[in-house]
């Protein structure tokens, strides 16, 4: 009982951490996974380390399709200025 009010102090600390951008959907998978590993057996470090990598995926490829979702703003290639600017 005491590891696991332990875990959950820990995992509300480090929520309360400012996020790194390259972490996006680390922490939480780590909190998951390492509760589910844990649970299933007592291999709470691998299940965060496992939960980590899952979360980690499942961000970049939510960010991917929220990207292709939205209209870009800019077409891929600018040709540059159409009229010469003159001389001042």
């Amino acid at each position: 009982m005491r590891k696991i009010l332990l875990l959950i102090i820990l995992s509300v600390d480090s929520a309360a951490l400012p996020v790194i951008a390259d972490a996006h959907g680390c922490i939480k998978g780590a909190v998951v996974g390492g509760v589910v590993g844990h649970v299933a057996g007592h291999h709470g470090v691998a299940g965060a380390a496992i939960g980590c990598a899952v979360g980690h995926h499942q961000a970049k490829v939510k960010e991917k399709q929220a990207a292709r979702a939205r209209p870009s703003a800019q077409p891929a290639t600018q040709a540059g200025p159409t009229e010469p600017s003159a001389p001042h």
